[in-house]
């Protein structure tokens, strides 16, 4: 793209088309500057729309947790089987026979297998998982720090 068009003479080289190459070039040129108009169009309605899309959540947050699932009833898809001592599962509330109902964004509806926990625990570590479980037949809202400690695990 950027050799010369002429000889060390300084006459055009007869080994080249110089009238197709300059054309091609404005036009490859051309293209590119559409290109970069393209892109910031795109990075322009992005930030829009994800700016519109935080705005929405954010007023959505501000309701009350009821009215956002007023007919959504949670049912168990897996049960705690294990808590250890001073763990981040510990620390957040867990407790043995602990039913969960919400894990982050997964329940019943949306669970295939413990690697979409274990996924949502690799992607968390160090930020708050909100967490439903159901306890003696009552739900309970807890909030979860997945991170390293002195046991196995993120969770423990």
């Amino acid at each position: 793209m950027d050799e010369s068009l002429i000889d060390a003479e300084q006459y055009p080289r007869a080994d080249i088309d110089v009238y197709l190459v300059r054309n091609t070039r404005h036009k490859v040129k051309c293209l590119q500057n559409d290109y970069k108009d393209i892109m910031k169009d795109i990075e322009i309605r992005l930030h829009e729309l994800h700016a519109a899309e935080r705005e929405r959540k954010a007023h959505s947050d501000s309701r009350n947790v009821a009215e956002q699932k007023p007919n959504k009833s949670l049912l168990p898809f897996a049960t705690i089987d294990l808590v250890s001592p001073e763990s981040p599962a510990k620390h957040a509330g867990l407790e043995v026979g602990d039913k969960l109902l919400e894990f982050g964004s997964v329940d019943s509806e949306n669970f295939r297998a413990l690697q979409d926990i274990a996924a949502i625990v690799q992607h968390s570590v160090g930020t708050h998982v909100s967490l439903v479980v159901l306890r003696h037949s009552r739900e309970m809202r807890l909030t979860l720090e997945p991170k390293k400690w002195a046991g196995k695990g993120l969770l423990g």
